[in-house]
This record gives C-alpha cells, structure tokens and sequence, in this order.
C-alpha cells in the first residue's frame, strides 16, 4: 500500500491511500457536522410507531433543505437516502413502511455530500423501552468504537484499532463482525484504506497524518456470522441474534485523532437528552 498527496491524486479510487492537507480538513468538518445534526434531529423523531421509511424521508428533507444530497441515493442502485437497521439486521437495512415497535433498536447510517466532501456517520436509536440486554450491547458497541478512535495517531497501524476493539468486546462475551469494515473517505465516499475491527498490535497500515477514514464496528450479542439477504444489500446476524453499530468520520492529526462527525448537542449513545 502507498500513500499519495490527494491534492494531486486522481478523483477516484487508485489502490493508493490519500493524504489530505489543512483545506480538506475543514471541508470534512463541515460535512461531518451536517452529518451529526441530520442524527441529532432524529433523536426527537423515532418512537414507536415511527416507520423506517418516515425516517428516510426526513433525512432526505434535511438534506435538500441544507443544499446537498445523501450519497448513498442511487449509489450503486441503492434507492433510499439512508440505511436503517433494525434488531438482528447488521447493516445496509433498507427503510421500509414496517413501524417500530417498543422495544426495537435501529442504527441510522447517514452520509451527507458538502461542497464534495463526505460526512458518514451513524448511531444507534432506542425504541422506547429496550431489554437490558440491548442496552449492553449498545453501550458496548460505542465505547468500542471510541476505543477503537483512541488510539489512532501517526505511526500505530490499522491493526491497532482493530485490537482495541476486538480484545474490548470479545470480553464482554459479544462478538465482532468480520464481513463489513470502516473505510476511507473525503471526496470520494469509499476509498482507500480499508479499516477491519479485529486485528493484532502493531499489524496492518501504518496511519499518516492527513488521512481519512471511518471507524465503524458492528457487533453482535451472538456469534458474529452474517448473511446477505436477497434484496442484495440487507446483511443479518445468521443466528438472529441482536446487532449494533456507531460510526464516526475521523481525520489522522499530527498529534493524533481528529472526529469530525461529533455531536453539536453532545449526544453519544441512547438515551438522547438535550
């Protein structure tokens, strides 16, 4: 793997890792940030009784009322603005007219395109009261994700955020899906690296300054299986069990970790409270 100076790489995914300079940095920021607000927005939005479909439209509003687009509409044939996955479905759910119901936990996955930039971000939502074994799980995929965020700054590897992830929540006898990983991003929505969740100390791409990616562990109360259903996008946990997801939109400083998909409200994890 090399790196290149994205100033002068080409628009497109090359096999090469791009590396960003001061004014990419703000142009994340300002994507990261619309992302952010359209995921606080929906806080005060999803109850029960709330379809997936509904949500979809609101993130689609907030987009068009903030001049830009999610990324994922039309992408590779993907039809809706955002992917929404509820209970033992792992990621990429499709929004559909299916109501939440009690008890439900959902992750909203949102990427919003500004002035070229990609801010992709997602978070899980409680469905009014949810069984404490939900809570775990959710508690516990967020503050991987965040161990996993710790970590990164110039000089440790790829395989150093998978390991604080993996070794987190493997003891808490939950599993890490290997099938999906955080990516690059900036003006393209995926690019080069490829961030995996599990890993070994030491192991994987060494992190450079000026590099962008997400960091994005789905986790699993059970084993961490998955399968693809037909409609060719809809992963779920082979064994049903419940799945969860956080993701941030990070940038490598020279000091360290930047996340440019932070909540203005200062929201984390469920409960949502101002």
């Amino acid at each position: 793997m090399t790196y290149v100076d994205a100033a002068v790489a080409p628009l497109r995914k090359t096999g090469q890792i791009k590396v960003y300079g001061p004014a990419a940095f703000a142009g994340m920021r300002k994507a990261g940030r619309l992302a952010a607000e359209c995921l606080d927005m929906l806080a005060d939005e999803i109850r029960p009784g709330v379809t997936t479909d509904r949500i979809d439209r609101l993130v689609y509003e907030f987009g068009n009322d903030h001049g830009t687009a999610p990324a994922t509409l039309m992408y590779r044939g993907y039809r809706k603005a955002t992917c929404t996955s509820v209970n033992h479905v792992v990621c990429h759910g499709i929004p559909s007219e299916k109501p939440l119901r009690e008890g439900d936990i959902v992750n909203v996955d949102v990427t919003l395109i500004v002035d070229g930039w990609h801010g992709d971000s997602s978070r899980m939502y409680a469905i009014g009261e949810i069984p404490r074994r939900a809570e775990r799980l959710i508690d516990v995929t967020y503050e991987a994700m965040m161990r996993g965020i710790a970590v990164i700054k110039p000089g440790a590897t790829t395989g150093d955020i998978g390991h604080a992830i993996q070794s987190f929540v493997e003891a808490q006898h939950m599993s890490v899906v290997r099938d999906f990983c955080g990516h690059g991003l900036g003006r393209l929505f995926h690019d080069e690296p490829n961030i995996v969740h599990v890993g070994r100390p030491g192991e994987g791409i060494v992190l450079k300054s000026g590099m962008f990616f997400t960091v994005e562990p789905m986790i699993n109360l059970g084993r961490p299986h998955v399968k693809v259903l037909s409609d060719g996008w809809t992963a779920v946990t082979r064994d049903r069990s419940l799945s969860a997801q956080f993701e941030h939109s990070v940038g490598v400083t020279e000091t360290g970790v930047e996340v440019f998909t932070l909540s203005p409200k200062g929201y984390t994890k469920p409960p949502y409270k101002g």
